[in-house]
């Protein structure tokens, strides 16, 4: 299973920011030694064009160049800086990347992502870009590039299940019916102001393994009943477990495990691919949250070894080595 990285990228953070930087590394090296299937890959860079599918040109090019405004930068929560430019890059060419190896393999991931506060105008949330929506839009370009003409685009079926709503996401597929998003989460949790996701189903403090396993189970009855995805985006945020500082809700690991399970089960029976981004995670002990992203890895390199050839035409996977 390919995952890709850009954690030799970081963040000149203020000391005591809430903002756990050093959990990206820390998984990246958990894995090495726990579940050494997963094969990380230094993430590629996204290019402007490729940011435009979902960005503005005067968004990226402040992002780019350091102009963002003051209020700008606190909504993003981080300060500017060069390493924080090229890192939301790397971040979204991790997902582009782990996109295009899931439509041959069945499931790739990126070792971060999950970005889905970003706007396609401003950040938020401690996301710059938002690397669901862009990765989305490049690969549905692609695909569509191989197809006669006519042909219905790739579906995209966003399942977010990281505790915060995906208010950038839901925003920017406002509208689009190629593109299904799915959002279980908090609902006295951040953003305060949500937006419409194609599915909302909003979570009392508290919610624990039962009550939000069978709240999973409808939600994924009813994308199934609405949609028909060619390709899932799953946001595996670690910030439902219930020693998660900014989560609310009161997951188990072993309820975080089953979460991942009903979801890659979901998936298996559909032959879908998966793509698989961390989202968030802040827990008391930062090695509790690892732990709990490692448990997803487990599941997910399971399910690629199930994975049969993909029915249908296969994405170019330029400059990547894909084992047979």
């Amino acid at each position: 299973m390919h995952a890709f990285y850009s954690d030799q990228f970081v963040l000149p953070l203020p000391e005591g920011h809430r903002f756990p930087m050093a959990k990206y590394r820390m998984l990246r090296e958990q894995l090495a030694v726990q579940v050494p299937a997963v094969q990380c890959q230094e993430a590629p860079r996204a290019s402007d064009g490729e940011l435009a599918y979902a960005h503005s040109p005067a968004y990226i090019a402040a992002i780019a160049q350091g102009t963002a405004s003051p209020a700008a930068l606190r909504e993003i929560g981080f300060p500017w800086s060069e390493a924080m430019a090229e890192r939301a890059r790397r971040s979204v060419g991790a997902t582009i990347a782990a996109a295009r190896v899931a439509l041959v393999q069945g499931v790739a991931a990126n070792l971060a992502g999950g970005t889905h506060h970003a706007y396609a105008d401003k950040g938020g949330g401690f996301c710059v870009f938002n690397d669901v929506a862009v990765a989305s839009r490049v690969v549905q370009a692609e695909w569509g590039r191989t197809q006669p003409r006519g042909a219905a685009p790739l579906g995209v079926a966003v399942v977010d299940l990281d505790v915060h709503q995906g208010n950038g996401t839901a925003h920017i597929f406002q509208g689009d019916g190629s593109v299904f998003t799915l959002s279980l989460h908090g609902d006295k949790n951040f953003p305060f102001r949500k937006e419409a996701s194609d599915l909302d189903v909003p979570l009392p403090d508290g919610c624990g393994d039962g009550e939000y396993l069978a709240a999973l189970d409808g939600a994924l009855a009813e994308l199934d009943r609405r949609f028909a995805p060619g390709l899932v985006m799953y946001l595996a945020g670690a910030d439902a477990y219930e020693g998660d500082r900014l989560g609310r809700l009161k997951l188990t690991v072993q309820g975080m495990q089953a979460r991942d399970q009903r979801v890659f089960d979901w998936c298996r029976a559909r032959r879908l691919p998966v793509v698989v981004l961390m989202a968030g995670g802040y827990g008391v002990r930062i090695e509790e949250t690892v732990a709990v992203q490692v448990n997803t890895y487990r599941v997910a390199v399971e399910y690629g070894r199930g994975w049969g050839r993909f029915n249908g035409q296969f994405l170019p996977i330029t400059g990547l080595k894909i084992p047979n």
